[in-house]
């Protein structure tokens, strides 16, 4: 088969399984918002609010930027693109069964079960709360099945391509390097989903995977048990326990938004302890006011329909400066849909 010939079916294959995940994760956002009761916020919201069109419109525009990307070799095809079928409706069974305890916890206020449902020992405050109103917060098995899922849900199938777009500042940095000798570490790794997308193109490439939560970190392990060269790790991003300079890479994915304002700057800090000089930042978080601004409007209601007590401070936060006190230099900052991506560089 011809390069041309090649390239045709690849784009049709990635068309048509964007276009089926894109249908099925919208489809279950409608779904859940006929489910479900709008929150009214305690004051108006000004806005402007971004309509449906625009945002769909910008969801394919962050499609056409991944495949894009994949046909350049910049990446690889999604190794699962294509969905199982009887996985997904398992997950989309979890979703829908869970989102009656979410839309009680939503009318009733209720972010704080996980308080008297684990052992406080080890977990910093901040930590324990039913972010997004979601059952056990970061700590039981059942949510890091579902999270996934949930995310999906709400970026309406788009949350993967935003995770992606790390991948080219990672293509950057590896492309004149051995990637056997690099070793990357995931800050707030979760289910470690981005770290399959990894090592899916750079399997040689030596990655720890560090989240708190021991749940989450199983998960993790789970989902690159295909790949050799990772290690898990439970700690907080504030206070990894890691040697200095320990890392060529470093990645965090939206976790910042989900920082109390004084542990920002800690974790930022960390980052760049462990960081070797001239080792790089991959962040990829929530964008924040004004990155677009018809969309500043569904920033300010975000933490009132789902419970993120630290995303208003957030969504105002000077990254750059907050970042370059921590001595990591800005090379670029990008918006891919409602993720900023940002590129930070250790300064020797």
């Amino acid at each position: 088969m011809s390069t041309v010939a090649r390239s045709t079916v690849a784009r049709a294959a990635y068309a048509l399984g964007q276009t089926a995940r894109v249908g099925v994760y919208f489809g279950q956002y409608a779904l859940s918002a006929r489910l479900t009761r709008p929150v009214k916020p305690k004051r108006p919201i000004p806005g402007p609010f971004a309509g449906q069109d625009e945002i769909l419109a910008d969801l394919r525009a962050l499609l056409q930027r991944d495949w894009a990307n994949i046909e350049a070799g910049l990446y690889r095809m999604p190794h699962d693109l294509l969905d199982e079928p009887v996985g997904a409706l398992r997950r989309a069974s979890r979703y829908f069964r869970d989102l009656r305890s979410v839309e009680r916890r939503r009318h009733s206020g209720g972010h704080d079960e996980v308080l008297s449902q684990v052992d406080r020992a080890g977990y910093p405050r901040y930590y324990l709360q039913n972010f997004h109103f979601q059952s056990d917060g970061w700590l039981s098995s059942d949510s890091a099945r579902i999270y996934d899922h949930q995310v999906e849900v709400l970026f309406t199938g788009g949350a993967d391509a935003m995770r992606r777009q790390a991948l080219v500042p990672l293509a950057e940095f590896l492309h004149d390097r051995r990637s056997a000798e690099m070793r990357m570490i995931d800050i707030a790794c979760g289910t470690g989903r981005f770290l399959t997308f990894v090592k899916d193109n750079y399997p040689r490439l030596q990655v720890t995977a560090l989240d708190l939560s021991p749940d989450y970190l199983e998960q993790a392990a789970r989902n690159l048990r295909r790949w050799r060269g990772v290690e898990t790790r439970q700690a907080a991003a504030e206070a990894t326990g890691l040697p200095d300079a320990s890392y060529d890479l470093a990645s965090c994915i939206f976790l910042f938004h989900e920082l109390p304002p004084k542990v920002r700057p800690q974790v930022a800090a960390e980052l760049a302890r462990i960081l070797k000089p001239g080792g790089r930042l991959l962040f990829v978080d929530s964008i924040q006011k004004g990155d677009q601004s018809s969309y500043d409007g569904l920033l300010d209601y975000f933490p009132v329909a789902f419970h993120e007590p630290y995303y208003s401070s957030y969504v105002t936060t000077d990254l750059e400066f907050l970042f370059a006190e921590a001595g990591l230099k800005t090379l670029s900052v990008e918006r891919a849909y409602f993720s900023r991506i940002m590129v930070l560089e250790k300064e020797a």
